[in-house]
């Protein structure tokens, strides 16, 4: 009986607290139109996935010597709404990756780069997975049916994981490098030096490459600071025998110091904005 009583209270505050955020939604504009919105821009991605407006585009990561050659592209998902215009990954991602939708999402991404690779043989392309989708049987079905090609696609697939995903389930993410080593498939740590990967955790994991994270980079060649936590970063990366590359380059002279503390690759707006065209 007590518990039947604890619980029916649970349930009306639930229920109080429920019709008390609805009549604020309905009080305060600002946050009805952020939920209208949030609304619109699900929908709008549901929609854009069943009817097949999804494509990657392409962004150059380079070699950071003066030669500044096309090491392999980094390929980020864009989905169009039903007026052909592009949706900004910025506007959906943070409301679908931790839903269906973003599982959905990873599936397509990889759907379009396994068929990229197999169409441009000289193309070595890196796209971004979740943690969550790496036990998704949907996607990694997709993956297997993939790496059967004859063309040698694990070779030129790398694989981008956060460093808040990777932690989040960690087990999962090594014993899923585990089986991909065998088939050429490289990882990239993504984000790095955000805050979340504890260093003593690196050995365990097999990654190839790190990305050292954008708020390290800005304005790297008058920040004291920046320099500093970069060039450790870049040490860590050696040590480990991962390349590491600089994400966020925006000007020249960033480019240059990210290049004499020893950066293996660079990519930012620098070298070009995602194309839909490699």
């Amino acid at each position: 009986m007590l518990l039947e009583i604890v619980w029916g209270r649970i349930m009306q505050n639930t229920t109080l607290r429920r019709a008390d955020m609805e009549d604020q939604a309905l009080v305060d504009p600002l946050l009805y139109a952020m939920a209208s919105r949030d609304a619109d821009v699900t929908t709008m991605v549901r929609d854009a996935l069943a009817a097949g407006r999804a494509q990657l585009a392409f962004h150059p990561v380079v070699t950071a010597d003066l030669e500044r050659r096309v090491a392999f592209h980094e390929g980020l998902v864009r989905l169009k709404d039903e007026t052909g215009r592009i949706i900004p990954a910025a506007h959906f991602m943070p409301l679908v990756e931790e839903t269906g939708l973003g599982r959905q999402i990873d599936c397509v991404m990889l759907q379009l780069a396994l068929k990229q690779l197999r169409e441009t043989p000289e193309l070595r392309l890196s796209v971004n997975v979740s943690a969550r989708s790496i036990g998704d049987g949907e996607w990694r079905r997709i993956l297997d049916h993939g790496l059967l090609d004859r063309i040698a696609i694990g070779d030129r697939l790398i694989f981008e994981i956060s460093e808040s995903s990777a932690m989040l389930l960690h087990e999962n993410v090594i014993r899923f490098m585990t089986e991909m080593q065998p088939r050429g498939v490289g990882f990239a740590l993504d984000g790095f030096g955000a805050g979340f990967t504890a260093f003593r955790y690196l050995k365990d994991f097999y990654f190839d490459l790190v990305k050292i994270d954008k708020s390290f980079v800005r304005g790297i060649n008058h920040d004291s600071d920046n320099q500093v936590l970069a060039e450790a970063l870049i040490t860590v990366a050696h040590q480990f025998e991962m390349f590491a590359v600089a994400d966020g380059v925006e000007t020249e002279a960033e480019a240059a110091f990210l290049s004499s503390i020893g950066a293996d690759c660079l990519q930012g707006y620098h070298f070009g904005v995602p194309s839909l065209d490699l």
